[in-house]
């Protein structure tokens, strides 16, 4: 079987119909309330790898965010391109949409259409981030270690739900790395490694 390339479309094939055609409050400003956790951090499991995977993620993002300058936001290396801020804001449209696929819905009046073109504002964009990676936390914290291998329907076969923290640790750091590109071609150096 063929696994289908999960290019920009991927989000659209993977969020909802009637997600995708709400017409609620969309762009920088959905709120998100991170869903309840069932228990404190854990400390062992996947759950706990992805968490401090995601941590490091996280930090990366938006240290590199406030170190680009603002009249960055909407550079792209080519035309048709995602830029600087369409980047940021594809990463915070996965993890505000993908949670919904183990049980963690997006927060109320997010949108994907159009989310990640929703704003090129640098304080805007950080602040979608800091959301989203709340949200996506707060989704792994709310599974349990009996749900790794819980599975759902993904393109043209099944995932876990371990599966698809990979899935989004994968897209993260794929992102980050088109980010950091981005960032040293504009004469940013990533603060981490200075």
């Amino acid at each position: 079987m063929r696994r289908r390339s999960l290019t920009a479309e991927w989000m659209l094939l993977a969020l909802p119909p009637l997600l995708l055609a709400s017409s609620g409050i969309a762009g920088a400003g959905a709120q998100a309330t991170p869903p309840a956790a069932r228990t404190a951090a854990p400390t062992t499991g996947y759950r706990a790898e992805f968490l401090h995977e995601l941590a490091q993620t996280e930090d990366h993002y938006l240290r590199l965010a406030e170190a680009i300058p603002a009249d960055k936001y909407g550079w792209r290396p080519a035309p048709g391109v995602r830029s600087v801020s369409e980047v940021f804001m594809h990463v915070a449209a996965a993890n505000f949409g993908l949670p919904r696929l183990i049980g963690t819905p997006p927060p109320a009046g997010f949108d994907v259409q159009g989310f990640e073109r929703s704003t090129a504002d640098k304080a805007q964009v950080a602040a979608a981030l800091r959301r989203s990676f709340a949200h996506l936390r707060g989704a792994a914290l709310s599974l349990s270690d009996g749900d790794a291998d819980r599975t759902f329907p993904w393109f043209d076969g099944q995932n876990s739900y371990r599966g698809l923290l990979l899935f989004i640790t994968r897209h993260s750091a794929e992102h980050l790395g088109q980010s950091i590109a981005y960032a040293r071609v504009n004469g940013v150096v990533p603060p981490w490694s200075e």
